[in-house]
């Protein structure tokens, strides 16, 4: 087991649980997505505070995962779509959690979207950057930064669905960038998400932003 650490560092902790889920699951991962693997099961007119979307909703037949993908407008060989790929955050975008900035990204991600009258936000489920939610508490507790084990074959194949030509990707992320294109997707842009930091998740920001070379305002 890990030792907790002190100070700045605290906010580097990995747990060697965690390292070992990551481990695991990419593992798993090794071939590349098959045909069939993600399906399209449903969609339907979703009004929102945020706009009127089509909500899918997808189906992973390999861990029966169920994802979902907000559209706007006509993205069907459109090139350049604004795209948001938004993984699962439990105690961010359900209970209003003030450690991180996933609700606030997630919602103006929505916002802009709308505005634009076209594209994506796709919400995949793999929570605490893919190792779970429980492990992600568990770094919550000896204050680190969850392990990043997330995968983004899935939202790949759901931009395919959808028939999307080349994405302009809603991110700060430089890792999901690399995660598309190495699933085949054209990532024309990006756009960058400013969000104001708060109080509580000032260090965790940073850690991003030094540790993950997330490309965050100063």
């Amino acid at each position: 087991m890990a030792t907790r650490g002190n100070g700045a560092a605290a906010d580097y902790q990995l747990f060697d649980d965690a390292e070992n889920v990551v481990r695991d699951t990419k593992q798993k991962r090794v071939k590349q997505i098959e045909a069939g693997e993600i399906e399209l099961i449903s969609k339907a007119k979703l009004p929102t505070r945020f706009g009127i979307f089509t909500i899918y909703g997808f189906l992973d037949n390999r861990d029966g995962k169920e994802h979902t993908a907000m559209v706007r407008g006509e993205v069907r060989g459109a090139r350049s779509c604004p795209v948001r790929v938004h993984s699962e955050c439990h105690t961010g975008d359900i209970w209003f959690s003030l450690r991180c900035d996933c609700r606030e990204q997630l919602e103006a991600s929505l916002n802009y979207v709308n505005s634009k009258g076209t594209g994506v936000i796709i919400y995949l489920r793999q929570e605490g950057r893919g190792i779970g939610l429980l492990n992600k508490l568990k770094a919550y507790d000896h204050l680190g930064l969850p392990t990043d084990a997330r995968s983004y074959e899935a939202a790949a194949e759901i931009i395919r669905l959808l028939g999307i030509e080349s994405v302009a990707l809603i991110t700060n992320n430089p890792e999901k960038i690399k995660g598309l294109q190495e699933n085949n997707i054209t990532v024309a842009d990006r756009i960058p998400v400013i969000i104001r930091s708060n109080l509580h998740n000032k260090r965790y920001l940073r850690t991003k932003k030094e540790r993950l070379g997330h490309l965050l305002e100063p």
